[in-house]
């Protein structure tokens, strides 16, 4: 005896290269936020009492540069100080974002480096004499400083 079976529909699709480019994971990017050290001796380096304040552009925005993964930019280490050429005026940032600094002192020692890195993980790093030191999140954040201190005469 034969028994009649009924198969579901079958359908073959063609995926074009183009779909695959369009649907491409973004490229994996370091952000960066530098808080700026306003206590009195900042020159002295970053104590977890001095009060910080993020660099902003003249607007008042946030400044967020950001760095692509590349072999240039690998590890934390390398998007800060990728983070002080720009913030120095020595190059920009991945995005053609270049240091505001008619409005904004450069980084110095002293600032604190806040990075969030392609794997959403964050590490706060200082600004030493010579290199970068890992740092607690900062506590003492003011508010945002986007301008130059008034020189005294």
């Amino acid at each position: 005896m034969t028994t009649a079976v009924t198969r579901p529909h079958t359908v073959t699709a063609r995926i074009d290269d183009a779909d695959a480019v369009d649907s491409a994971p973004a490229p994996a990017v370091y952000t960066v936020t530098v808080y700026m050290n306003t206590h009195d001796d900042n020159s002295d380096g970053y104590k977890p009492h001095h009060p910080l304040a993020a660099a902003t552009h003249p607007d008042g925005s946030p400044l967020r540069l950001e760095f692509n993964a590349s072999d240039r930019i690998h590890s934390h280490k390398a998007a800060a100080s990728a983070t002080y050429d720009v913030g120095n005026h020595q190059r920009a940032d991945d995005r053609g974002q270049t240091w505001p600094g008619e409005t904004l002192r450069s980084v110095s020692v002293g600032d604190v480096i806040k990075i969030t890195g392609p794997g959403h993980w964050i590490i706060h790093l200082r600004v030493d004499p010579v290199g970068f030191t890992p740092v607690p999140e900062p506590a003492h954040l003011t508010a945002l400083a986007g301008t130059r201190p008034a020189r005294h005469r």
